[in-house]
């Protein structure tokens, strides 16, 4: 009997870190794809588009203290895309790398709404995937909010990387160079 509970601890043992693994996995992509699809948005605004920030408040001069800043990185315009950022994540489709057997979560659905021009043979499609993928994002942008208004609210070079891998330590970055960085 002494050999089965070993086995058994070996067996629990590999549950939880093949879990642990997909959780990674999930936490890491909901990341990558919550940064694509910020980087995105934010490239959509005019570059001339301003919001004013700042006190509307008289001061005891007369003047006010408020300040013209690019829309498309204000506070404004992060807040109300995080609130509907993980809304798109029902366009994604899960991938299994082949070379890692690590799952990747890749756009499946174009920008326009159209079926993307991807090679969708092996990206698994479902409601399942998308709930799941859509509920990781959820707690990401309710845990790192101020992390993702930081970093959107500037320009910045390979934020997947700063933000997903080092700031959050959501991705191992070993195991997950995206293809536009190979």
């Amino acid at each position: 009997m002494k050999g089965w509970g070993w086995l058994a601890l070996l067996l629990g043992a590999l549950l939880v870190t093949a879990w642990a693994r997909r959780s990674q996995d999930l936490h890491c992509g909901a990341c990558r794809a919550l940064v694509d699809e910020l980087e995105w948005e934010i490239a959509q605004v005019d570059p001339k588009k301003t919001i004013q920030m700042g006190s509307f408040r008289i001061n005891p001069d007369g003047s006010q203290s408020v300040v013209e800043v690019p829309y498309a990185r204000s506070e404004a315009h992060l807040t109300e895309l995080l609130e509907e950022v993980c809304d798109r994540m029902k366009e994604y489709g899960e991938q299994i790398d082949p070379s890692t057997h690590r799952k990747n979560y890749v756009r499946v659905v174009g920008r326009n709404g159209e079926s993307s021009e991807l090679d969708l043979q092996g990206i698994r499609i479902d409601s399942d995937i998308s709930g799941t993928l859509k509920f990781a994002c959820e707690s990401i942008v309710e845990e790192y909010e101020d992390e993702l208004i930081e970093f959107f609210s500037r320009e910045a070079d390979n934020v997947k990387d700063k933000l997903c891998s080092k700031r959050t330590d959501l991705c191992d970055h070993a195991l997950h160079i995206s293809h536009d960085e190979l």
